[in-house]
């Protein structure tokens, strides 16, 4: 009996499993795939573009002068301070003046001297062209004073050359500035012997122009040659001289100075395989200083229209560049490019890419190769997102 009651008291236990069977069999509703990822789209901008080659160099000076004595003395007074702007002729050092004002004395006097000689050997001889007329005098007298007159004014002539070279030396005591520029620290101090002349003199400073300023380089044969050809091109025989240049300094990140090429060197070093180009620029504020390091600019060529993309789409494989553009289909490919300049932001491709292809611009991380994306055009509006009943309704 107690085996028969359990037996009915199982029955309904079983008809539930039974029946959560049934419904387990029965085949469940899939979740729906995520749609495409949406990503920004834009075609490249064509636009005319100059190629520009870069290269890196030194500011030089216009001129540079070092400051020495041309006479030696004891030196009187310092009339700049270091490292100030000169304008050509202000003055910079005295030497003590007082010896040269005695030698300038003295070869005064020595020129009286001898014009007195002169004088006296003028009237002499004029007496004795009346005296050997009637023969009071003999001729081989009248030759004397003759000869005495001549010796006179030689003596007058060198007195008047001491006198030049007096006031020359008096007015080397006084150095001034040859040219424009900015001045370094003095050498010397004053109560110091700075010694003149031709030989062994003493530098006291030195001087370099500021504006303009140059900017030396130096680039390889092919360059060389790409640009002499782009000058016989244009029908100029300047070998490159006159281009317009642009640069930048090392905390600069655009090429915003402007200026132009001046010089070409007429040999190719040997060793290097590389010729001295010269630039120069505008310099009113003094910010380029000889020595300065820089980047410099110029066309490696005629404009041509080239095709353009932001330079946030361009993706690295290894060792090359590559970019994803979404075809027909809207599935995502990779293309190798070649890269050139960067123009307002925007990179040249110079190779790899053309005119009606649709690069990703903005969702890159989102696109893979090979997979659909739901592309939007840059620019245009984004869709509205769906409300939450549609949602919901969707869900449903």
């Amino acid at each position: 009996m107690t085996r028969l009651i359990s037996a009915r008291a199982l029955a309904p236990l079983c008809a539930v499993l039974a029946l959560a069977a049934c419904n387990d069999s029965q085949p469940t509703a899939q979740s729906p795939a995520p749609p495409p990822p949406q990503v920004t789209v834009a075609t490249p901008v064509k636009k005319l573009v100059t190629e520009q080659d870069e290269y890196v160099g030194r500011f030089v000076a216009v001129d540079s002068v070092e400051v020495r004595a041309r006479v030696s003395g004891y030196l009187d007074a310092i009339h700049f301070k270091d490292g100030q702007l000169v304008k050509k002729g202000d003055l910079l050092f005295t030497i003590d003046r007082r010896p040269f004002e005695t030698s300038l004395l003295q070869a005064q006097a020595g020129l009286a001297q001898a014009q007195a000689n002169l004088a006296y050997a003028q009237s002499d001889l004029a007496r004795g062209q009346n005296l050997v007329r009637g023969s009071t005098i003999t001729e081989q007298t009248y030759d004397q004073r003759t000869q005495a007159k001549a010796v006179a004014e030689a003596s007058v002539a060198a007195q008047e050359a001491a006198i030049r070279q007096a006031q020359l030396d008096l007015d080397f005591t006084e150095l001034r500035a040859p040219v424009s520029g900015r001045i370094g620290d003095r050498r010397v101090s004053i109560g110091n012997l700075v010694t003149g002349g031709t030989g062994g003199t003493t530098l006291l400073a030195t001087i370099v122009s500021t504006d303009p300023i140059r900017f030396e380089f130096t680039f390889d044969e092919a360059s060389y040659l790409r640009y002499t050809r782009a000058a016989k091109d244009g029908g100029s025989a300047s070998r490159g001289v006159a281009l317009p240049v642009k640069l930048r300094l090392i905390d600069e990140t655009a090429f915003t100075h402007e200026g132009k090429m001046d010089f070409i060197d007429n040999t190719i070093d040997q060793t290097s395989g590389t010729i001295r180009g010269r630039a120069e620029f505008a310099n009113p504020d003094g910010r380029f200083t000889p020595g300065l390091f820089a980047r410099i600019q110029l066309p490696a060529g005629p404009p041509v229209e080239s095709l353009l993309v932001p330079d946030v789409a361009i993706g690295t494989e290894q060792v090359r560049k590559i970019v994803l553009v979404v075809d027909a289909d809207n599935v995502v490919r990779s293309k190798y490019v070649t890269l050139g300049s960067v123009v307002d932001g925007m990179r040249v491709i110079t190779a790899g890419l053309s005119p009606d292809d649709r690069v990703i611009v903005n969702g890159l991380m989102r696109a893979r190769a090979g997979a659909k994306v739901t592309p939007q055009e840059a620019g245009a509006p984004a869709p509205a997102p769906a409300s939450a009943g549609a949602a919901k309704a969707q869900t449903n």
